[in-house]
């Protein structure tokens, strides 16, 4: 007897194929049958008039503290997502040592987390403990390879020093991670020269794929493009460039040479793929509007310089050239101190008129009040320019989002909305009311074109003998409801969700279980 079946669902596989439909029979973690019969089965999901796909795959999550903190996941649950692949954007759960462990513990006491680690099989030990609602994959982040070696320096490592990082990316690897990841515009990751990450790029290359957060997604698109390219042709490695995007105006016209750019290397035999969110806003850090050479250092270098009049001058000449537009851009998505919660989701432009100040002058008060740990949302995106990414048959969807729920250590502030409708809104606004692609496709791109690249074993397809990671929605009103105003707002239309066999959503509500596995 079959613990479920999921009874007369229109079944999308994942392939891209036509949906058909059919029963799926669940027996543990499995998927134990496809087809037209009806075999015996403790429970009984009717799915007449609802899709029935494989589980959705967030290529880029942020998730590694926050699902320590709180391992229910409901804003991913109540999406349909039942993998996320964390460690973008050159930070991910470890190594940390050194600087690095350093820098982290602050996020950490934020949240509440107790353990400390500094390996990924520490790490992994601790979260198969605490259990999670949905299966961790993770990428090994540049920065904490070169912060637990060098720290927070401008400067070339040292033979031996790149001896060490390529030794702890080599024990990353080891321990489960599945490639490199770089963030190019934060600190240390800004540091690093293209040869330095070729070098530790070829030390994985027939094991991993280099995932980045490119050095410029607007004013040097094209060259960042190239960059990775480089290191892809020299290193013989898969490229993914993370959250690829055209930011501020001036460089929205840039998308067709930065298509071109892409799929001419593709056709020279270059492995390149990417991942996009469906908003036209982003978010980061704050201090991410600051020029590079300020972070060096770290953080109390960081806050020093904003504090000393000669440097501060010289970060303000530099910031000037951005105009009125950009900071009305700007909106606080989180802050540290309680006296400052009347910041959240207010623009920086805004804030500044309300405390008569400059707003450079607002910029620089906040950052230290705040010790640089504020939260931001910058809209610099072009809508028609995000429908040609998520269009591309080789870009894949990634909220950029770490997970949260609707209460406890992670619900807080006003996070980007798009860590709780990021794949309703895709399939709700983008694939059924736009009509960008067919639903079979998009579905392929959420599933098991990831599950693909990032190395996901028997997961992405609905087939006999694989994991039975499903979601089971209403085509016709699955949609996103959470708002930059209001971003804690669960979606419609998504009815159940199963992660390896057993249900995270039962009739659109939360189970509590715990059944995500390290993958």
């Amino acid at each position: 007897m079959l613990d479920y079946i999921i009874k007369d669902g229109l079944v999308i596989d994942g392939s891209g194929a036509e949906p058909v439909t059919a029963n799926v029979g669940i027996q543990s973690d499995r998927i134990a049958y496809i087809g037209t019969d009806r075999p015996d089965a403790r429970e009984t999901i009717e799915a007449k008039g609802l899709i029935v796909s494989p589980g959705f795959i967030d290529t880029h999550a942020h998730s590694e503290f926050t699902l320590l903190a709180d391992g229910r996941a409901e804003g991913k649950i109540h999406q349909g997502v039942t993998t996320e692949i964390n460690g973008n954007c050159g930070l991910s759960a470890a190594p940390l040592r050194g600087e690095a462990a350093e820098r982290r513990t602050a996020d950490l006491e934020e949240l509440g987390i107790r353990e400390r680690w500094s390996s990924f099989n520490e790490y992994l030990s601790l979260l198969r403990q605490k259990g999670t609602a949905l299966n961790f994959a993770t990428l090994c982040g540049h920065g904490n390879i070169r912060a637990s070696v060098i720290g927070y320096k401008d400067r070339v490592p040292g033979v031996k020093e790149l001896s060490e990082m390529r030794q702890l990316l080599a024990e990353a690897m080891r321990e489960g991670a599945k490639g490199l990841s770089t963030g190019l515009i934060y600190p240390p990751g800004v540091y690093a020269t293209t040869e330095e990450l070729i070098v530790l790029s070829k030390s994985i290359s027939s094991v991993g794929l280099y995932a980045s957060h490119m050095r410029s997604e607007g004013d040097a698109l094209i060259e960042s493009i190239t960059e990775s390219i480089r290191i892809g042709e020299e290193a013989d490695i898969p490229i993914h460039i993370s959250h690829v995007k055209t930011s501020g105006q001036k460089n929205w016209g840039k998308i067709d040479a930065a298509i071109e750019t892409i799929e001419a290397a593709q056709a020279r035999g270059i492995r390149l793929t990417g991942d996009r969110y469906p908003y036209i806003a982003a978010s980061t850090d704050l201090d991410a509007v600051l020029p590079s050479w300020v972070y060096e250092g770290g953080i109390e270098e960081e806050l020093r310089r904003l504090r000393t009049s000669d440097t501060a001058e010289r970060i303000r000449t530099e910031l000037r050239s951005k105009d009125e537009h950009y900071w009305k851009g700007i909106f606080i998505s989180s802050t540290v101190k309680a006296e400052n919660k009347w910041m959240e989701g207010e623009s920086l432009f805004d804030i500044a008129r309300k405390r008569g100040k400059d707003i450079i002058d607002a910029l620089f008060e906040i950052l230290v009040d705040e010790r640089a740990r504020t939260g931001a949302i910058f809209f610099s995106m072009n809508e028609d320019n995000l429908r040609r990414f998520l269009s591309l048959p080789y870009v894949m969807i990634g909220s950029d989002s770490s997970v949260r729920s609707f209460s406890g250590p992670t619900c807080t502030g006003k996070p980007h909305p798009r860590g709780f409708g990021t794949f309703p809104r895709f399939i709700g606004r983008y694939v059924r009311d736009e009509r960008l692609m067919h639903l079979p496709e998009a579905i392929r791109k959420m599933t098991s074109l990831p599950a693909m690249i990032f190395g996901l074993h028997r997961r992405g397809h609905i087939r006999e003998g694989y994991y039975a990671d499903l979601v089971v929605f209403d085509y016709e009103r699955i949609i996103d409801k959470a708002t930059f105003e209001y971003p804690y707002q669960r979606p419609e239309g998504v009815h159940y969700v199963m992660v390896n066999g057993i249900l995270a959503l039962k009739e659109g509500e939360v189970t509590g279980s715990r059944s995500g596995m390290i993958v």
